[in-house]
């Protein structure tokens, strides 16, 4: 065997660049804050995703796995991977004596139908395939403390609405965690919610399979009694519009943007796309979210990639893409002397525009090709900003250079193994407009 070989850097990106060596908390964020669990990606499938993420959270201490879990649900507004974590954490911290479970259960389902997803991920311990087959385990107290805490958020309404067919019903969290009622009217609740007795909720889909009311009678009446959520609302534009609601009833609604806040910025691209005769009032709505943030000062350069890779669907029953995602994010930036950039093979400046309009001169931009992330980044560090924000799945063909900038933002928006935006980058995972938010305290901090 031959010994006089040159050393290799074993750590790349799936296009061949050098990645950053991270540690494994790392790790675990750059694979957790941008995934919809399950969902395949364009260079890893969701399965093989699922299992590092259970891996490296195994092999952290719980605290810091449940402080993830609970940022991921209530910062980065995802739903099925915080569950994900809370399987692991449920195993990992099985024997302490503290309630860090059952608070972390308790503050992680946001949703009532959020207790039997947790509880079918539970019992097939984080294994999809597992979870069709209809494995099981023993549950703990600390999960049915956690259970029972999270159930008593919930209303009537909010019960009945999430009562779905599935592996894991209502009917089994109930059975399951047995919660104690403090009086005869709970006593009452508990048992019509168990036997699914429950007053039918006032929703859309309920009014509509009723036949009692036309299409648009629903709608109307809903959105007057303000019953309809706000990324329902989105959702449901076209249905509206094929039904013939009032358009000035919706408009106002969307304008309203009562609920938004745990709208994620690319559903507004897809239900522009889905209603493109309410573009207006979704592009008023999302300027109006911008407004509501804080300017950054100074010369910003945005970079947003459009690489082939940023082309892959957000997931199997989603039009939307990483792409949609990151140039969503990048539009909605708020500050006075912003320049925009995109890049694949080529790097090509925008018009810096907001909202709906800025989103489309990004995607239009050109091909979407190979990444060449270094190249960019070279010509970013020649224009004299004071602040980069590249928004990517931080899979180069290239060498990146170190950023030259004051601040220097790598947002990633994938779940990817290996990445390239840490050293002299402040590394951010998620396609929240939260990371945002978190590059305003960053730079206040500094």
């Amino acid at each position: 065997m031959r010994t006089n070989i040159r050393a290799t850097n074993a750590l790349r990106t799936h296009e061949g660049a050098m990645a950053h060596p991270v540690n494994t908390e790392q790790a675990l964020r750059r694979s957790v804050l941008s995934c919809l669990l399950f969902e395949k990606e364009f260079y890893e499938d969701g399965v093989e995703i699922s299992a590092r993420i259970k891996a490296l959270a195994e092999s952290l201490p719980p605290e810091i796995v449940a402080a993830l879990a609970v940022e991921a649900r209530t910062v980065m507004h995802l739903r099925h991977v915080p569950l994900l974590l809370l399987e692991v954490l449920s195993r990992t911290a099985a024997g302490r004596t503290d309630a860090l479970v059952a608070r972390t259960i308790a503050q992680v389902i946001a949703r009532a139908d959020e207790m039997a997803e947790f509880l079918a991920i539970y019992t097939a311990g984080g294994d999809r395939r597992a979870a069709t087959a209809g494995h099981g385990r023993q549950f703990t107290a600390q999960v049915m403390r956690g259970l029972d805490l999270a159930l008593r958020k919930f209303d009537a309404y909010q019960l009945a609405k999430y009562d779905r067919a599935g592996k894991v019903k209502l009917r089994d969290v109930f059975r399951i965690v047995r919660p104690k009622p403090e009086d005869d009217a709970r006593a009452a609740f508990f048992k019509a919610a168990k036997d699914g007795a429950l007053p039918a909720p006032d929703t859309w889909e309920v009014a509509l399979s009723s036949g009692a009311e036309t299409k648009r009678e629903v709608f109307e009446r809903l959105l007057t009694g303000d019953k309809l959520g706000y990324l329902a609302l989105l959702r449901n534009l076209r249905n509206m519009a094929e039904a013939g609601v009032d358009r000035d009833l919706v408009t106002d609604k969307i304008a309203l943007r009562k609920g938004a806040a745990r709208v994620l910025p690319f559903r507004y691209v897809a239900a522009a796309r889905a209603a493109p005769q309410f573009e207006p009032a979704i592009d008023r709505a999302l300027l109006a979210a911008i407004g509501e943030m804080s300017k950054f000062g100074g010369k910003t350069a945005i970079l947003v990639d459009v690489s082939g890779s940023m082309n892959e669907k957000l997931s199997a029953k989603s039009d939307l893409t990483r792409m949609d995602a990151a140039a969503a994010l990048a539009a909605i930036l708020p500050g006075d002397d912003v320049r925009l950039f995109s890049f694949s093979n080529h790097v090509i400046e925008v018009p810096a525009r907001r909202g709906m309009a800025g989103i489309d001169a990004i995607l239009r931009s050109q091909g979407h090709q190979g990444t060449y992330l270094g190249r960019a980044v070279a010509y970013m560090n020649g224009l004299g900003a004071d602040r980069l924000v590249a928004i990517t799945d931080e899979q180069s063909h290239d060498t990146v250079p170190p950023p030259e900038m004051k601040y220097a933002y790598m947002i990633n928006v994938a779940s990817n193994r290996n990445g390239v935006g840490y050293g002299r980058w402040t590394h951010i995972d998620g396609f929240s407009e939260n990371v945002l938010r978190f590059m305003h305290a960053h730079e206040a901090d500094d």
